[in-house]
């Protein structure tokens, strides 16, 4: 453990070698050190060399023998603050963390993921473990018979064909990986938004494409039984829908499922025109909200789904609205969903043009998660690009979105409410989620109103009033090659 000398100074970092806790169980124990008496700000995380950069970013001087194995403990104290009382901090939400129950009647737990599924019948399997570690649980899950939901993000393509491959050949399926959001059986798993069961069945290369699926037919009163995710690659080139058949072909023989909808970020063409004659094979009707240039945005594509369904469309809520631009040309669009910024750099190329200088940020991309918690859970990343995107003249709106969710954070519009009244820039705001989610929609809504941004339900709305406020301080560019 390097510990170096602090005695002429408020900032505190010091290595721990060879310890290892998860990002979201690092996370927790950062926020409990903030709430030390005397702790101006705190981060304990993993060495990885993004979290080195937040780090360096944050005024903390990472010493340079750091790896990927060493936990960093960086503190800055008020004054009058203690380092001791700040490290005990952190030695305490350490083990708080860890602590297992003392019962004499505890049961060992598995040392394997065989042998744990063999004894519950019918389980599914979820893998959440660092990627380069997730093959091998997930292999062990395919072995016991069992179908596995890899919520492990930064997995190699070829260790995702194995697992397809594999899990193909014994009918088994493989959610994932990077499968942030399913409902199996009516059961919300990940991200998943809370909706009643009903006659829709989702199959989504896309989590959040999913939620907002989900969010939209939940206002629309249609319900959905089934959303079987299946990793953000699986209608690429290299894993040519392997998932998605099984996914579709499980939906197909459910009797409760009278639609199937697929979704996913922009597919590679050959493969999506592959699952289109799938489709065509089964007996269920399908319907696809696959993004792509001149494709559907994804309220289109439930609206169309609504339509097919003889179901009335509601009109999409808009609450507050956004301020006029004063200044700057650009679009800074700020996203914790993938596909949510997929989409809106989509809509924004068809209207603005693709090399004007518009910048769309997912923050949940794999670039941005090794060694942290997802954007959905630890909002800090975005958080100080938000505060770049402010102070940026060229900035003239800013675009967000919250998601809401199962396992999201539990309060995300107030956390932000504070940071968005503070800009003096347009603001406008997707919150995908139902009235059934934990954080509660209506009280998100109602905290990002107040703060000053103008809230739409749907994201493909958001993102053109977006550009419309953009237009509206350079009504003369249109699209460019």
């Amino acid at each position: 453990m390097s510990r170096p000398d602090t005695s002429a100074s408020t900032t505190h970092v010091e290595l721990r070698s060879g310890a290892y806790a998860d990002s979201v169980t690092l996370l927790q124990v950062s926020r409990a050190v903030q709430g030390v008496d005397g702790v101006a700000a705190a981060q304990v995380a993993m060495a990885t060399g993004l979290n080195i950069e937040v780090l360096t970013e944050m005024g903390f001087e990472v010493p340079p023998t750091a790896t990927a194995n060493d936990m960093v403990v960086a503190i800055r104290l008020a004054e009058g603050g203690s380092l001791e009382a700040a490290l005990a901090g952190v030695d305490r939400a350490l083990a708080d963390a860890n602590r297992r129950s003392d019962s004499t009647a505890e049961v060992a737990p598995h040392r394997t993921t065989a042998t744990a599924a063999r004894d519950a019948a019918d389980a599914l399997v979820l893998v959440s473990v660092p990627g380069a570690s997730a093959l091998v649980e997930a292999m062990d899950a395919l072995d016991a018979g069992r179908d596995v939901m890899v919520f492990s993000d930064n997995v190699s393509v070829e260790d995702e064909l194995a697992l397809k491959r594999t899990a193909a050949e014994r009918g088994l399926l493989v959610m994932g990986p990077d499968c942030g959001t399913a409902v199996v059986g009516g059961l919300g798993l990940g991200f998943a938004n809370a909706v009643d069961p009903g006659p829709v069945g989702i199959v989504a290369a896309s989590g959040t494409g999913c939620q907002q699926l989900l969010a939209l037919l939940d206002h629309a009163g249609v319900g959905v039984t089934s959303a079987l995710g299946v990793g953000g690659r699986d209608l690429s080139s290299e894993v040519r829908g392997l998932a998605t058949r099984e996914a579709m072909r499980r939906l197909d023989a459910d009797p409760a499922v009278e639609l199937i909808v697929v979704v996913s970020k922009p597919p590679a063409a050959d493969v999506a025109a592959e699952i289109r004659a799938y489709a065509d094979t089964l007996a269920t009707p399908v319907s696809f909200a696959l993004l792509g240039a001149g494709q559907p945005d994804l309220t289109d594509a439930a609206e169309a789904v609504l339509a097919r369904m003889g179901r009335e469309v509601p009109t999409w809520p808009v609450c507050g609205e956004a301020a006029a631009p004063t200044g700057g040309t650009l679009l800074r669009g700020l996203f914790v969903g993938g596909t949510l910024a997929s989409e809106a750099k989509l809509l924004a190329a068809a209207a603005l043009g693709t090399d004007a200088g518009h910048t769309f940020v997912d923050f949940g991309d794999d670039a941005y998660t090794a060694g942290r918690a997802h954007p959905m859970i630890d909002p800090t990343l975005r958080l100080d690009h938000l505060a770049k995107a402010a102070a940026d003249p060229d900035t003239a709106v800013i675009l967000l979105d919250v998601v809401l969710g199962h396992g999201a954070e539990p309060d995300p519009g107030t956390a932000l409410a504070p940071v968005l009244a503070a800009i003096d820039k347009p603001l406008v705001v997707a919150v995908i989620g139902t009235d059934g989610d934990p954080q509660g929609l209506e009280t998100q809504v109602r905290a990002l109103v107040g703060a000053g941004a103008e809230v739409h339900m749907s994201n493909a709305r958001a993102t053109r009033r977006a550009i419309e406020l953009v237009q509206s301080v350079q009504p003369s560019q249109g699209a460019s090659a």
